[in-house]
């Protein structure tokens, strides 16, 4: 009898992959498509957890792209304004719309009907990056000024970049019904207000998602031919869902979504590849333990192991960090008494803070 599985790598088995191994040491990397050296320009965007990697990146000397460094401010403003987060101050792009609609902002002149949205207190916001500064704007002009400032920044980002990192975060997104428009967040949260005549919710299918991240990957490979893209799901759950449905229903939606699309492009691109901080975070194996208490935010245990297989995996020619010795330190969470923001900066909690 002749058995296909006879010859199974024992990557590719449950039992030598997982079950026979320390789950700090499980290593779901099996070929990485291409490696950073220290001079490679790395660019970062998504949601929240690509925070992470980024940080990463920077403490171990590679070349981090940043285009908003605010290196004429202080530590503290630095932080609260977030300079460094990202290569630039887009806030989360938690969706390839976000993505691709970015990417028409910088481009091909898209413009939006929306411009600016008014704070509770008389300040102004950019609807697409609605907490990047805390005291906000003083008026709608200044808004539009500083996003064409924003979009300099952000097209250096596009074209500079050797190897760009996007780690998609969500499906669900609100919408303008006027000229399609997505918001990392729904008006009405921090700023502006919902009106259901001009804003929608819309929760992205398989076949958009794909088409979308297509789009987007085309047109970032459009203006840089050379540019290679590392694609991760963050393991965050949805902080919230406006789906008629319990957290985790959704919660499981969007990341099998996300996961069915990022692969469709690593197997039609040999430019794509997928590193999986999701499969490392949120494995059987590890038994919850990469998760805090509240079971959504991602330990620093959990990021540790995330980052040696990162290192380990897709980085060369540096002055190698030991693998076991790469740990990330526990998330400063804010501080009443300074109004420092956490070290990890994620616009989709502020859902949580106006509905406890």
């Amino acid at each position: 009898m002749v058995n296909p599985y006879s010859d199974a790598k024992p990557y590719q088995m449950w039992r030598r992959a997982v079950a026979r191994i320390e789950p700090h040491l499980v290593d779901p990397v099996v070929t990485p498509r291409f490696q950073l050296a220290t001079s490679t320009r790395v660019g970062t965007a998504g949601s929240c957890f690509a925070q992470h990697i980024a940080k990463k990146i920077a403490e171990i000397g590679f070349n981090y792209l940043i285009t908003e460094s605010g290196d004429d401010l202080s530590h503290h403003e630095k932080v609260t304004r977030q300079f460094g987060v990202y290569s630039a101050r887009y806030g989360n792009l938690y969706t390839p719309a976000q993505l691709s609609q970015l990417l028409d902002e910088c481009f091909e002149g898209r413009e939006f009907s929306e411009t600016a949205w008014q704070r509770p207190d008389g300040r102004f916001v950019d609807p697409y990056r609605p907490q990047i500064e805390p005291v906000g704007f003083s008026s709608p002009d200044e808004v539009v000024y500083a996003r064409k400032e924003h979009l300099e920044a952000a097209r250096r980002v596009f074209r500079e970049s050797e190897v760009f990192i996007f780690t998609l975060g969500l499906t669900e997104s609100w919408r303008s019904k006027v000229d399609g428009a997505v918001f990392p967040l729904a008006p009405g949260v921090v700023a502006g207000s919902f009106d259901p005549e001009k804003h929608e919710f819309h929760n992205y299918s398989v076949r958009e998602t794909t088409k979308i991240l297509g789009e987007a990957l085309d047109k970032l490979k459009n203006v840089n031919p050379d540019i290679k893209v590392l694609l991760t799901v963050s393991p965050v759950p949805l902080i919230a869902t406006y789906e008629d449905r319990h957290i985790l229903a959704s919660t499981t939606y969007s990341k099998a979504v996300l996961r069915i699309a990022a692969q469709e492009y690593v197997e039609k691109y040999d430019w794509v590849d997928y590193f999986p901080s999701f499969e490392i975070i949120t494995a059987s194996s590890t038994g919850g333990m990469y998760f805090e208490s509240d079971y959504r935010e991602v330990s620093p245990l959990g990021v540790a192991h995330a980052m040696r297989c990162f290192v380990r995996n897709y980085t060369s020619g540096a002055e190698r960090v030991e693998i076991e010795e790469i740990r990330d330190s526990r998330p400063e969470r804010k501080n009443p008494g300074t109004g420092e923001m956490p070290a990890i900066i994620c616009d989709e909690e502020a859902i949580d803070a106006v509905n406890i």
